[in-house]
């Protein structure tokens, strides 16, 4: 079973994202890249160079929801005309807007994100989410924890590696320890943990760090040859990405624990100060606020900082 990667133009500031063919029956993409014209044009002739056309497809499994990865799942779909989507079901994104549930709302007013702030990045998800067509819950077929996906020759495990986003999952060809994993595990970058409802609770918020450690320790247990990430080259050296991960992360802790004063701060402030260049740019910010939010939460669970609520938001004090 050879997994081919496909490399797709995409309008955000983290470039290419890759998408991956598996060309036996059923013939498969993991991910999909965003609904443009130019993505759709590199899908379309990368797979003709690999003697497949959208109406071969019969099989779309999502690592997770973002419009860099699902934008293009419905219009290959209606091509395909019989074309499986497959997402896990803590997943949204494919729904609606990214900060467009009421939900999201109460999540900015809690980290002490104003008011003009969050119109502002709802606006501009608005137009972002314009780069995926909406599927409703009728349209997809749910991946789920261990289960298999098959095909003539072989198998992918399916790992539910939440973190990213909350249903965000992985793939493992087991036979010789492959990985695909999405925005799990990027050679480049650090993945950014973003700020979710939880999908339990709604009225909660995701503890999208504590999870994401759970997850790339659950990938290190299976002792990776091969990782396959949503954007950037192939990793061979995973354990030297899982180090590199867990440093950075802890020098981020410590920054963060080191902004959180007895007066108490929010994530907005705490934000503000770790993102100094991003916090005014567009798609930025939000991720800064995810990023903050996630480090402060991961903090206080860890009994780092203390926590309390007040005046509808949330503080964090040393």
């Amino acid at each position: 079973m050879e997994i081919i990667p496909l490399s797709i133009p995409t309008p955000f500031y983290v470039g290419d994202v890759n998408v991956y063919l598996v060309r036996e029956d059923p013939v498969t993409l993991i991910d999909v890249g965003p609904k443009t014209k130019e993505a759709a044009e590199a899908l379309r002739r990368k797979l003709k160079r690999n003697g497949v056309e959208f109406s071969d497809i019969r099989r779309i499994v999502l690592t997770h929801a973002h419009e860099d990865h699902c934008g293009l799942a419905k219009s290959v779909r209606d091509e395909a005309k019989n074309a499986e989507i497959w997402v896990h079901g803590w997943e949204t994104g494919h729904l609606f807007g990214r900060l467009a549930a009421e939900s999201h709302r109460m999540l900015m007013e809690r980290a002490g994100v104003p008011e003009s702030v969050f119109s502002e990045m709802r606006r501009t998800y608005e137009e972002i989410s314009l780069l995926t067509d909406s599927l409703a819950d009728s349209d997809l077929s749910e991946l789920s924890d261990g289960m298999e996906l098959e095909f003539e020759s072989g198998s992918l495990s399916v790992l539910h590696t939440p973190g990213h986003t909350p249903g965000s999952c992985s793939f493992i060809r087991e036979a010789d320890r492959t990985v695909v994993c999405g925005d799990c595990v990027l050679k480049r970058i650090t993945p950014n943990p973003i700020v979710s409802p939880d999908p339990v609770d709604g009225t909660s918020r995701f503890r999208s760090l504590a999870e994401y450690l759970v997850s790339l320790a659950r990938i290190r247990s299976f002792s990776p040859t091969l990782v396959y990430g949503g954007h950037g080259e192939p990793i061979w050296d995973f354990e030297e990405i899982f180090n590199r991960y867990v440093r950075a992360i802890d020098e981020r802790q410590k920054k963060v624990v080191g902004f959180v004063s007895r007066d108490g701060v929010t994530a907005w402030d705490v934000a503000q100060r770790l993102f100094p260049d991003a916090i005014g740019r567009d798609v930025h910010r939000f991720l800064a606020i995810s990023e903050a939010v996630a480090h402060l939460d991961y903090a206080a669970g860890e009994g780092k900082i203390g926590f309390e609520t007040g005046g509808g938001a949330e503080y964090y004090r040393s």
